[in-house]
């Protein structure tokens, strides 16, 4: 039973807590094969072959080949060797990049640098519910654009973009696409062998995996240059002993996922229309996002007259978020709703609840109830508001 005392975690957007299938998984590798799997010895070998099972598990939920993937600590720097790579290695034939002003900073701020080495970047802006239509991208493309990459389920607001029909159109501009599928791998169905994507992002703690792991797609015939240098590991690409135990816990994440995805996200609808439908009726309250086709373990929600600080104080003990948790000590509205048309006020007063497979709807019974007990309690605290 959950009391008003226990901490309800809604924030399984900015990390999931570890399957103990995955835990477990780690405890052993820790206990029997942890070392260095470049080693050319017995021990070594054993190593080589945890880290080998990790890539056949992880490359069955993606369905692709297992050399298809470069190990990284996690989706920020995968998305970093993703975009740099493909930029740097491409440049000489153009320097036009294509991105959306609605990604994480893990890519915006990688696309920024970038600008500042001389690449000019079409910074496209979604429709208001946060999609990016294919005709504006199509029509941001030119003859010198190399590169594109696109969020695939966004961070804050659980829209979904038409991965499918983005990559399309770039395999017909020969357009190096890139997705940030951090917030999708392990959580929707991902088939990487019909999806028209040359690179993917994706990080283990997002789908109940451990911290400090991630790993890269690159797809078959797709070069990057390397951003990092020191030894001969991952075919040059991205070097450094491999952390034996975290991959190992990666791959269980992946394979857990490949058997409870379907099972999860009908969780997640339940759970999400339980809170909408505790909510909606919540004067002000404006939903931020697809109202339907996104992602179900999100839900975005502001509220006029209230500040978001203030809210999500009075919101204890849930543990949820105003925006990215990348972004949770700046003071700035979030740029993914203002990039949606929302005010500086509206996009601060916003809440993100982010729910998961141990969300239970005991919590999210409470969750409706702190809710409208918070924004009544902070609009009380100024009555003299504008209605």
């Amino acid at each position: 039973m959950v009391t008003n005392a226990d901490p309800v975690y809604l924030d399984y957007a900015a990390t999931t807590p570890l399957d103990p299938r995955v835990a477990e998984r780690m405890r052993a590798v820790q206990s029997s094969a942890y070392f260095n799997p470049a080693s050319n010895h017995f021990a070594g070998r054993l190593s080589a072959t945890v880290v080998d099972e990790a890539a056949v598990q992880l490359a069955a939920l993606l369905n692709v080949d297992p050399t298809s993937l470069l190990w990284t600590s996690g989706a920020t720097e995968s998305n970093n060797l993703a975009i740099l790579g493909g930029a740097k290695q491409r440049e000489h034939r153009g320097k036009h990049l294509v991105t959306m002003r609605t990604e994480h900073k893990a890519v915006v701020d990688v696309f920024r640098a970038l600008e500042k080495q001389g690449f000019e970047i079409a910074w496209l802006a979604p429709d208001a519910d946060g999609r990016l239509p294919l005709e504006r991208f199509e029509a941001a493309l030119r003859d010198d654009t190399q590169l594109a990459s696109i969020l695939h389920i966004n961070n804050e607001t659980g829209v979904v973009q038409d991965i499918e029909g983005l990559g399309a159109i770039c395999r017909s501009h020969d357009v190096l696409f890139h997705v940030d599928g951090a917030q999708s791998a392990g959580k929707v169905p991902v088939d990487l062998a019909h999806l028209p994507v040359d690179l993917m992002s994706l990080t283990a703690h997002k789908f109940y995996g451990p911290k400090g792991v991630g790993a890269l797609f690159v797809a078959d015939g797709t070069p990057i240059a390397p951003q990092m240098f020191g030894g001969g590991q991952q075919r040059r690409l991205r070097p450094g002993t491999l952390p034996v135990d975290l991959i190992a816990g990666l791959g269980e994440a992946a394979s857990v996922a490949s058997s409870c995805i379907d099972k999860d996200l009908l969780h997640l609808a339940a759970l999400r229309d339980q809170l909408w439908k505790g909510i909606r009726d919540v004067e002000g309250l404006q939903r931020n996002g697809q109202d339907r086709g996104g992602y179900p373990g999100i839900l975005n929600v502001g509220v006029q007259d209230v500040e978001g600080e203030s809210l999500l104080l009075a919101l204890e003990p849930l543990c949820v978020a105003t925006g990215s948790a990348c972004n949770s000590r700046s003071q700035e509205p979030s740029s993914v709703l203002r990039a949606l048309g929302r005010s500086d006020l509206e996009a601060q007063s916003a809440i993100r609840f982010s729910l998961g497979r141990q969300t239970t709807s005991a919590e999210i019974e409470l969750a409706v109830s702190a809710y409208r007990n918070a924004v009544k309690k902070l609009r009380d605290l100024a009555p003299e508001r504008v209605r």
